[in-house]
């Protein structure tokens, strides 16, 4: 059985089954017809977070042409499994690094105005930088601030494999 995990690839790379397959549904369109020849006639387990992309990208793998493999969608995606106790690698980043930016820079934002109201009107330029900062990474797809935040020690842990289910915690998981 494959397992090919349609999540995107930070929530891959935060926590992902062994051995599983990502193939992001924003990119499934290209990637998936390579990766999907290349199992031919083997059982494909599709997974994502919840279990509703994964029907997405069902309905996407109807499209193309590779009738001869076994598709099932894992109900209840990631969440179930971890619910299940089993095993995973990753980083285990707290949230996915857009929502960090997200949180970053509407902070930063909302100090920017309570600056410029309360202390002094030169805090309006905090508002603008990271206004120009989002405006960029719109225009150019790099946004400096991801570059800032994946530095930071809690998305940079090292890659590591947990299997906390009860049997196991002690030997996995320390």
């Amino acid at each position: 059985m494959v397992i090919l995990d349609v999540r995107e690839k930070n929530e891959f790379e935060a926590e992902h089954i062994p051995d599983s397959i990502c193939c992001p549904l924003s990119e499934f369109d290209l990637v998936a017809p390579g990766i999907l020849k290349g199992l031919n006639g083997q059982e494909v387990v599709v997974m994502c977070r919840s279990g509703n992309r994964a029907k997405i990208a069902l309905n996407e793998i109807k499209k193309l042409d590779v009738n001869h493999n076994q598709f099932t969608c894992y109900e209840g995606g990631i969440l179930k499994w971890k619910s299940e106790g089993k095993a995973l690698r990753g980083k285990g980043s707290i949230f996915p690094i857009m929502r960090q930016v997200q949180i970053v820079a509407s902070s930063m934002i909302f100090l920017g105005f309570l600056g410029f109201h309360y202390v002094s009107p030169n805090f309006v330029y905090l508002a603008l930088f990271v206004g120009g900062g989002l405006a960029l990474a719109g225009w150019t797809g790099h946004c400096p601030m991801v570059f800032m935040l994946q530095k930071m020690p809690w998305n940079n842990k090292k890659m590591t494999e947990s299997c906390c289910s009860n049997d196991n915690q002690k030997s996995c998981c320390g």
